[in-house]
């Protein structure tokens, strides 16, 4: 092997012209080869902190009558329908090594009234439990205005940036929390040439939208402006209200419905009716005259009376008691989103809870396809960059071996045999790529740790999607070095292949031809 490569390296050095332009093109090739890993590994990372980690979870669990997967970003659909088993569901996911943690929220379209009777186009609510939302979620919302509410037993919207210009661009009326003060940075050109003829708004009634005809409208006090730390022009039409707010809105079953107390007389008519038909419609009074606040809560859920939001503080109740729209699950650090959606689909089948997963993807489409369109794009040019590379070293190595023709058959003539002089010609492709390659991974991995220092932002939403988030930030693994290592190990061998040929076939007749 030693007298191998010592043939092999001054065989290079004798040949340095030759030598240097297939080391250029190997280096050259392994250090895009390193980029590019790079650049597709930092935007897998970034996809997942900031979709995956900071909206969607890696998979959405929603009723098995909704028909589409699309369930975030489908404005044309039907409403989600409504889960009421969450405690169920709960009780299930703690059973399962794969599940890390869930949320349960609820998602729909509601439409923001106003008091000349106007009404904007249909907007994307979320309704939450907020601590639970930012356990799960951590700090993907930034304050703009406001703070985040303290108390999470009232009443309360979060208005994202995007949400807020489409407003003031409708009713010309800008939300802000009451007494602050409005930070204009975040408001359009549009919007500031009519700054002052603008009017101030501190609370928003919405209006739920289903297809029973049971919802309600309801005024929630603006708490915060927020803005996504990521995707903000795409997560910024979707306002977060309080879940208990967005129930009545959309004339689900709240968890003070289910945990406050019967009323007497609905005991009593209860009691009556056990007794006989006559003590239901006697001429006695059971049910005594009541205001419509008295009613119960469930048969005002149920009808579609509108019925104004109380804003006052809520009693102790069980938030996962009501209804839910989705609840958002994050897996173990390994796990396949798709994979694991469809086993945990299985198990959920198997315990008839009435749910189904999406894998995150399929949950924001087009947006996920389109972040995995680009992310195939990317690794597409990368094995482009492998294909060029094999044709140019393919070619240069043969003109080499042919140039080589005296030498090789003089090698022939005192007795080298063809095994030698494949060996030969191998050893100093290698002998190339390890060097020239090597510097180039080497290269590679400096130039990706340098511009992640630099920490490249956007504001342009699409090219945050190449970036996998606001901040340009390529990542090298040590996985992802080996593959680059993989990949200049193939190269060389599929290049090397005919040049090999080429020089084997080689006879001291076709030496002393060329002479």
């Amino acid at each position: 092997m030693s007298l191998i490569i010592k043939i092999a390296w001054r065989n290079i050095m004798r040949h340095r012209g030759k030598s240097l332009i297939i080391g250029t093109i190997l280096f050259l090739g392994a250090f895009l080869m390193t980029v590019g890993n790079g650049v597709i590994s930092g935007m897998d990372r970034g996809l997942q902190k900031n979709i995956v980690e900071g909206f969607c979870g890696d998979a959405v669990l929603v009723s098995a009558k909704n028909e589409s997967d699309n369930v975030f970003l489908d404005a044309m659909g039907k409403p989600l329908e409504p889960i009421n088993n969450f405690k169920a569901i709960d009780s299930l996911l703690r059973t399962f090594s794969f599940a890390k943690k869930w949320l349960p929220m609820g998602k729909n379209t509601a439409v923001a009234l106003n008091e000349d009777g106007g009404i904007a186009d249909g907007v994307f609510v979320l309704g939450v439990d907020l601590r639970q939302y930012q356990e799960f979620f951590s700090n993907n919302l930034k304050v703009i205005e406001g703070e985040f509410p303290e108390d999470n037993s009232r009443p309360f919207v979060l208005v994202p940036t995007g949400w807020r210009k489409q407003y003031a661009e409708y009713y010309s009326l800008i939300l802000t929390p009451e007494g602050d003060r409005i930070d204009t940075s975040t408001l359009s050109k549009e919007i500031m040439e009519n700054f002052s003829d603008m009017g101030r708004k501190h609370d928003i009634a919405y209006m739920g939208m289903n297809t029973d005809n049971s919802t309600t409208d309801v005024r929630v006090p603006i708490q915060a402006i927020v803005k996504y730390r990521s995707l903000n022009t795409i997560w910024g039409q979707f306002p977060i209200m309080d879940i208990e707010s967005y129930r009545e809105c959309l004339g689900y079953f709240t968890a003070q419905d289910k945990s406050g107390p019967v009323r007497k007389e609905a005991l009593d008519l209860l009691s009556a009716a056990d007794q006989s038909l006559d003590d239901m419609f006697g001429e006695g009074d059971i049910v005594t005259a009541q205001k419509k606040s008295d009613l119960a809560p469930q048969m005002l859920a149920a009808g579609s009376l509108a019925v104004k939001r109380d804003t006052v503080r809520r009693g102790a109740v069980d938030l996962d008691a009501g209804t839910f729209n989705m609840v958002l699950v994050r897996f173990k650090n390994g796990s396949n989103a798709d994979n694991t959606a469809k086993l945990l689909t299985k198990n959920l089948e198997q315990c008839k809870l009435g749910v189904r997963a999406i894998p995150w993807n399929k949950a924001i489409n087009p947006l996920g396809s389109m972040a995995v369109l680009i992310k195939s794009s990317l690794f597409v040019f990368v094995m482009f960059l492998f294909f060029v590379a094999i044709i140019i070293i393919i070619n240069t190595l043969s003109m080499a071996a042919i140039e080589r023709t005296s030498e090789i058959g003089m090698m022939r003539a005192v007795g080298a045999r063809k095994g030698f002089i494949r060996t030969m010609f191998l050893g100093e492709t290698a002998v190339l790529s390890a060097v020239f390659g090597g510097a180039g991974i080497v290269a590679g991995i400096i130039v990706v740790n340098i511009i992640a220092v630099f920490n490249i932002t956007t504001d342009n939403d699409m090219v945050q999607l190449l970036y996998g988030g606001d901040t340009f930030r390529p990542l090298l693994s040590i996985v992802d070095i080996g593959l680059a290592v993989i990949q200049l190990v193939i190269v060389t061998l599929i290049a090397v292949i005919y040049p090999i040929r080429v020089a084997s076939s080689i006879t001291p007749i076709d030496a002393v031809s060329r002479e």
